[in-house]
C-alpha cells in the first residue's frame, strides 16, 4: 500500500505511527511518502518511517492507495481538489473544509473511500451511548459541554500562533470543537431546529470566536451544547437525560455514571482506550472490504454548513 500524508504536524505525526502499528497488524506492506511545504524536526521514530519527502503538489507521484489531508484547515479543499488526481483513498482530518462547499468541484472516484476524521466515535464510551440508543433507551434532553484553556492545549507553542487563534487558517470553537455536533448527529441525527450564539468573549488574543452555544430541538427532545477556550479545566461532558435516569458520560476519563431516581448510581470506567488507533483501523477496514465510511466528504461537509448558521 503506497501511502502520503500531506503535513507532518504532530496530527500527521501520530497518524504515520499508527499506520505503521495498523497495517503491520494486517500484514500489508507498505511505504509512506511525505509533502512538507515547510521544514521542522521530525520524532526520529517518525523520521525512519518516511521513504520520500516532496515539497511541491507537482513533485508527487499519482499512484497512491492513500493520501492523509492533516495539513491546516484552511487549505483542506485546495489540497483535496489538487490531489484526488492522484490517490484511490482519501483521509481527511477534521473540520474537513474552513467553510461549507459545493462538491460539484470535486471528481471523487465511485469507489474511492473519502474518509474525514471522527476519532470520537471510536471511544467506548460513544460506542456505549450508540448501543444505548439503538436498544431502544428512550432520550428527552441531551447536554454536552467540551471546555478547555487553549494556551495549553500545545506545550512550548505561542497559542496565537496555531490555526485555532486565527480565523483566515479556519479557527474558532465552531469548526475547531466540531467534534460535538459530530457525535451528536452521530447518536441522534439532525435536529429540526437549531439557534446559536458565538462570540470572542474571553481575554485570549486572537481573532477567532472562543465560545459558542447552540440550543437544538428535535421531534422528541432537546439538546443543549457549550463549547469554549477559556474553560479552567479540561472537560468533555455528554449528559443523557431519560426516564427517572440519567447518564453522565466523561468522555476524558473514559467513564459513565449512571444514576437513578433512586439515587442508585453505577459508575462504568472503560479505562485506557487509544480511539486514534482504532479510527484507523476502521478506516483500513473500510478500503479493505471497498464500504463507504460512515462520515465520507459530503456528510462532513454539510456539518460545516450546520455549526457556521443557525436553523431555526
Amino acid at each position: 500500500m503506497k501511502i502520503c500524508i500531506v503535513g507532518l504536524g504532530s496530527i500527521g505525526q501520530r497518524h504515520v505511527s499508527n499506520i505503521k502499528k495498523v497495517l503491520s497488524e494486517y500484514d500489508i506492506n507498505f511505504s509512506i511518502d511525505a509533502l512538507r511545504i515547510k521544514g521542522g524536526k521530525l520524532d526520529s521514530r517518525i523520521d525512519d518511517a518516511i521513504s520520500n519527502i516532496y515539497h511541491s503538489f507537482e513533485g508527487l507521484p499519482d499512484d497512491y492507495d492513500v493520501i492523509f489531508i492533516t495539513n491546516p484547515t484552511a487549505f483542506h479543499y485546495d489540497t483535496v481538489k489538487k490531489l484526488l488526481g492522484k490517490t484511490k483513498h482519501m483521509f481527511i482530518e477534521k473540520p474537513v473544509f474552513e467553510q461549507y462547499h459545493g462538491l460539484e468541484g470535486l471528481p471523487l472516484q465511485e469507489n474511492g473511500v473519502y474518509y474525514v476524521a471522527c476519532p470520537l466515535r471510536h471511544k467506548k464510551v460513544i460506542a456505549y451511548a450508540k448501543n444505548l440508543i439503538e436498544q431502544g433507551e428512550q432520550i428527552y434532553s441531551v447536554r454536552a459541554v467540551s471546555s478547555s484553556y487553549l494556551p495549553d492545549w500545545r506545550k512550548n507553542i505561542d497559542y496565537r500562533t496555531v490555526y485555532s487563534a486565527r480565523k483566515e487558517l479556519g479557527g474558532g470553537v465552531e469548526l475547531d470543537l466540531i467534534h460535538e455536533w459530530d457525535y451528536i448527529t452521530y447518536l441522534f441525527g439532525m435536529p429540526q431546529k437549531m439557534f446559536k450564539f458565538a462570540a470572542h468573549c474571553s481575554d485570549l488574543e486572537t481573532d477567532t470566536n472562543d465560545i459558542a452555544v447552540y440550543i437544538a430541538k428535535y421531534a422528541d427532545k432537546t439538546a443543549e451544547l457549550h463549547l469554549d477556550y477559556f474553560g479552567a479545566e479540561t472537560v468533555r461532558l455528554l449528559e443523557l437525560f431519560g426516564s427517572r435516569k440519567k447518564y453522565i458520560i466523561d468522555i476524558v476519563r473514559n467513564t459513565i455514571n449512571i444514576v437513578s431516581a433512586d439515587k442508585e448510581e453505577l459508575q462504568i470506567d472503560f479505562g485506557e482506550d487509544d480511539f486514534y488507533l482504532s479510527e484507523l483501523q476502521y478506516f483500513f477496514h473500510c478500503i479493505q472490504h471497498q464500504k463507504k465510511s460512515f462520515n465520507e466528504i459530503d456528510r462532513a461537509n454539510f456539518l460545516i454548513k450546520f455549526v457556521l448558521e443557525d436553523r431555526n
